[in-house]
């Protein structure tokens, strides 16, 4: 399977939209070689601006360069994007509601050898609950790009979840990407599998093999996590019966919170969250770490014929 790398794609796209747009500029936290900022750096080294390792003192610079009419890309490991720099993103961008841009590569388990310190297993949960904050989950290089285009255009605080290592290409271009109201991958009538980053192509192997055994899986590639297309998710609930989310992310407050959040008040299915359960991870290969977590083909298909054996319960 054709692989590529989604970090190497959001360097790519910070050049494509530098050229067209003389406003963009981009900040960096002192690892441009490994977020490919390094791209735009050496292309327009007069907008590129390496702050160092200083994350917060960067989200509040980019706020004061959107309040000048540049549209700045703030660009840190997820880890820190969200974690060390959350005052500031809160209260010099969000608050606001500040036209910054910020990129977070590593976002997951990505960092399998780093440990816990470096796994971002929360920062989904975290900025989809600060007001004005649009948070973006990709699942591929494509679909990557194209978030990173659509941000440039979006009036608004905007984070981007950038994965590290090549994954496997789900889209033929950018253009194919629907980033607000997400992408049907697999059509099916029996079960509908809501996926983000990684876990996308996760789901449709799940959904291959449940369809060995006669079960109709939908997958749906749900890039944007806030704001939550609501009517996809309706209809997809209402055409299946039975949700299942998967995400490289803690079971509370990501993907799944979102979508039960708006289910529950909606249009009650039965359904099942599946993410990190609420624990650290250790370090180890990427590989490993998902499957201790239950983020596996396999695991998703196991749970899935659990579902199906639940009444549904929406009329």
């Amino acid at each position: 399977m054709k692989t590529s790398s989604m970090r190497t794609a959001y360097g790519e796209a910070l050049v494509e939209i530098g050229a067209e747009n003389k406003n963009v500029v981009v900040l960096e936290a002192d690892l441009s070689k490994a977020t490919k900022t390094s791209f735009f750096a050496r292309k327009f080294p007069e907008r590129f601006y390496n702050i160092g390792i200083a994350e917060q003192n960067m989200m509040s610079m980019a706020a004061g360069f959107a309040s000048c009419g540049k549209i700045p890309f703030a660009t840190a490991l997820a880890v820190f994007a969200s974690m060390r720099a959350c005052e500031q993103v809160r209260t010099s961008i969000c608050i606001g509601n500040m036209n910054v841009k910020i990129g977070a590569p590593y976002g997951g388990l990505c960092t399998a050898e780093n440990g816990p310190t470096h796994q971002c297993i929360s920062d989904l949960g975290i900025m989809r609950g600060f007001p004005n904050m649009t948070v973006l989950a990709p699942s591929d290089a494509q679909s990557c790009r194209s978030a990173v285009h659509w941000a440039h255009v979006h009036n608004g605080p905007v984070y981007i979840r950038v994965l590290r290592d090549a994954e496997p290409v789900l889209y033929d271009s950018p253009e194919n990407v629907n980033v607000v109201e997400g992408n049907r991958l697999r059509e099916g009538k029996d079960v509908g599998i809501i996926a983000n980053g990684f876990m996308v192509h996760a789901a449709c192997e799940a959904a291959r093999l449940l369809l060995k055994e006669g079960i109709h899986a939908a997958v749906h590639d749900l890039i944007s996590i806030k704001p939550l297309p609501a009517n996809t998710i309706l209809d997809l609930a209402r055409q299946c019966g039975r949700i299942i989310t998967v995400e490289e992310h803690t079971v509370l407050g990501g993907m799944g919170s979102a979508v039960a959040e708006y289910l529950c008040q909606n249009y009650p299915v039965p359904m099942k969250i599946m993410g990190i359960n609420d624990f650290f991870s250790d370090s180890g290969d990427h590989a490993s770490l998902l499957e201790k977590a239950g983020l596996t083909a396999g695991q998703i298909v196991s749970e899935t014929k659990k579902l199906l054996g639940q009444r549904k319960k929406a009329e």
